[in-house]
């Protein structure tokens, strides 16, 4: 059952160095205060799963706390190139980045996978692409029923899922609306998870289409609001889209970059409650 925790006590539990950490959301409801977080905390060595990395994913390398990244796309939405993430891979600072690349696709079908407890997805992509050289987590499979040969992707079960929602109850039971991408299946497929709030409510109102991940299937819940921000949360506040085109002055410069980090994440307190 989920404990109802502040987020810097959450993140000290449930991340160590060297485990394999997603932060997931689809353009909307983005964990940034947990990812802020893992950088005060200084955790070392993640891989990193993201289907669509991101600033926050930007911050955490430039940070030096990635070792590996698996994702599908990355960059700085509308706006272009993530240039701490660039930075790694073609000077390798602050350290190297090791890359494992998938399709959107293949990415869920993984993700999928994990939350099912089965031990890989099947889809029929990646034939005919240069990603079947860029990962180790892919392989053919034949079909026992129609004998056509199909892409089979290794499932994505991370040691500790990240999430953000609009709600959770007393209870710890979890309520997320709008646009919605692996959330659930990221929380499903986890060892652990955090899902960040935006309130704890003494109810959840049903809402059309919501997503409900029970108390059960939740480690932690921490109240963390305006916790996807730069990013939105519906109905709480809109897409700061200023703010991601300031972020490509920000981080194009080493220097410039940790600095902004400095004041903005590393002597910003956490947001708890």
């Amino acid at each position: 059952m989920a404990e109802i925790v502040p987020l810097r006590d959450a993140i000290a539990e449930l991340v160590r160095d060297g485990d394999v950490v997603a932060l997931e959301g689809f353009t909307h409801l983005i964990p940034y205060a947990a990812g802020h977080e893992l950088i005060r905390r200084g955790c070392r060595d993640l891989t990193l799963v993201r289907m669509t990395p991101d600033i926050v994913y930007d911050q955490l390398i430039g940070m030096g706390r990635a070792r590996k990244l698996v994702f599908s796309w990355g960059g700085n939405p509308g706006v272009g190139s993530l240039h701490r993430f660039r930075d790694a891979v073609e000077n390798g600072w602050p350290g190297p980045l090791e890359l494992e690349e998938h399709s959107h696709a293949g990415m869920a079908a993984a993700y999928a996978a994990g939350a099912a407890n089965l031990p890989f997805g099947v889809l029929r992509g990646y034939a005919g692409t240069d990603l079947v050289g860029r990962t180790t987590s892919l392989a053919t499979v034949t079909c026992p029923f129609t004998a056509e040969e199909l892409s089979a992707v290794r499932a994505i079960r991370p040691d500790v899922g990240i999430v953000h929602a609009q709600q959770a109850d007393e209870a710890g039971n979890v309520q997320l609306w709008g646009i919605t991408g692996v959330q659930k299946e990221t929380v499903l497929a986890s060892a652990r998870s955090l899902v960040t709030v935006e309130e704890v409510v003494p109810r959840l109102d049903p809402r059309p289409g919501a997503v409900v991940l029970p108390s059960w299937v939740v480690t932690a819940v921490s109240v963390a609001p305006g916790g996807a921000h730069p990013s939105y949360a519906h109905g709480y506040y809109h897409r700061d889209n200023d703010f991601y085109v300031r972020w490509d002055a920000i981080s194009r410069d080493r220097d410039g970059f940790r600095e902004w980090m400095r004041v903005n994440v590393l002597e910003a307190e956490a947001l708890v409650a």
